[in-house]
């Protein structure tokens, strides 16, 4: 607001953004609002920031003094992270965590979520900045917003977007082994359980003689063949989040094992056998 003393009803204003030495004059726009000794800035942004002023002047007649300077400093909303657990592509019946984090001092935020335009119903799990979908649902698949209100300045933050998408198929992992083929007994064979999937997997691995799993976070598994019977039938699956969500299992991979060193082994011993009656027979005792 401009006060210019002494008043005159017929004062008419005028509005300076910049310095003495150098100034825009400001008239109504669709962003600024001059209605006589009041200037309204519609919707600030950062490049409102800057020193304004105002002098008045009567028609044919007086001119005021450029009235003394206030600056005004325009900050960005705060801005909000939202982040997706495990991640923002999920298959039907797992679980979905989306997190907002309001970059402020301050706490006393009140979250709003939508999808896609629409503000979420009571069917989702709302705690504040948390957002849960139970058992995800190729329906559930949309853009999901965040944005922060409160009471006092500033009183809203910026939104912040994800594109969560929802698969209905349930993933199959392939089970190779390195090297393939048939395994020797002393060696060892790697199973490597191949998918196409983002990281943050553990992987699950089952042989046709065991009754329980054995749970790795890289995807192979070494197996060391001290004998035939560590072959056989493996199988694995992949499973992430809590409660765990598991892949389909694996094609079964049947890891055939060779005794080779003990077939070696007796043929060893038969040349020894061999060559030592050959010393103590025939050359001992020609004819």
């Amino acid at each position: 607001m401009c006060e210019i003393t002494p008043y005159y009803s017929d004062w008419r204003y005028e509005w300076y953004k910049g310095t003495a030495y150098y100034s825009v004059l400001l008239e109504t726009s669709k962003h600024y609002t001059v209605n006589t000794n009041t200037l309204n800035i519609e919707r600030s942004e950062t490049s409102d920031a800057g020193q304004y002023w105002c002098r008045g002047h009567i028609d044919g007649g007086s001119v005021s003094s450029q009235s003394s300077s206030v600056s005004l400093s325009v900050k960005d909303l705060p801005t909000s992270t939202l982040t997706v657990t495990p991640d923002s592509l999920v298959f039907t019946g797992e679980r979905v965590s989306l997190k907002c984090v309001i970059n402020s001092d301050h706490s006393d935020w009140r979250y709003e979520w939508y999808k896609g335009s629409t503000k979420v119903s009571e069917s989702y799990t709302v705690n504040t900045y948390t957002f849960t979908i139970e058992r995800s649902e190729t329906s559930d698949a949309d853009q999901y917003t965040c944005k922060g209100q409160r009471d006092g300045r500033p009183n809203s933050s910026q939104s912040s977007s994800v594109y969560l998408s929802v698969k209905d198929l349930k993933p199959k992992p392939e089970l190779t082994s390195d090297p393939a083929g048939a395994a020797l007994t002393g060696n060892t064979v790697t199973l490597i359980c191949h998918m196409n999937l983002s990281p943050g997997w553990d992987f699950y691995w089952n042989k046709h003689t065991l009754n329980s799993e054995t749970k790795t976070q890289t995807n192979s598994y070494r197996v060391k063949i001290d004998s035939v019977s560590d072959g056989g039938q493996y199988w694995c699956r992949a499973g992430r989040g809590k409660p765990v969500y598991y892949t389909q299992y694996s094609d079964a991979l049947w890891v055939n094992v060779t005794a080779e060193r003990e077939h070696d082994m007796g043929i060893y011993i038969y040349i020894y056998i061999y060559i030592y009656i050959y010393i103590n027979v025939v050359l001992c005792f020609p004819q």
